[in-house]
């Protein structure tokens, strides 16, 4: 057990250090490989968490907070939201941008674009 724990450099656990003992031939069981390798002091390393993580703070210009918080509209056209979300079509990012009418709640306006700067522009360019 030591000597296949030492030949993958301790990357092996219990189970894997099982299934070798078996194709050398060893009837032993998932149980005893890991009670044996707690007593020896044997752990097998485990594996970095290379999970992506997409926030990278504050990063830009930030709007200022004109709705405080209150998203309700009196009359339609009032209070208009907007935001970018990203998605994938096959192998292309592609960014979907709605306009929201704070009023009922209706899509307004929406546009599809493959650069989050010109998610907005549609929008933009029909306000001023």
């Amino acid at each position: 057990m030591q000597s296949v724990y030492d030949k993958h450099k301790g990357r092996y656990g219990y189970r894997r250090i099982c299934v070798a003992l078996r194709n050398q031939g060893y009837a032993i069981n998932h149980k005893t490989v890991q009670k044996l390798m707690k007593s020896l002091g044997l752990k097998g390393k485990q594996r970095k968490n290379d999970r992506y993580y997409s926030y990278k703070g504050k990063v830009g210009t930030v709007a200022d907070n004109i709705l405080n918080r209150d998203f309700n509209a009196v009359k339609p056209f009032e209070k208009l939201t907007t935001d970018v979300t990203q998605f994938k079509i096959g192998d292309e990012k592609v960014y979907l941008s709605p306009v929201m009418d704070l009023y009922n709640r209706e899509i307004v306006s929406y546009s599809i674009s493959t650069s989050p700067l010109y998610a907005n522009q549609h929008f933009e360019k029909n306000i001023t």
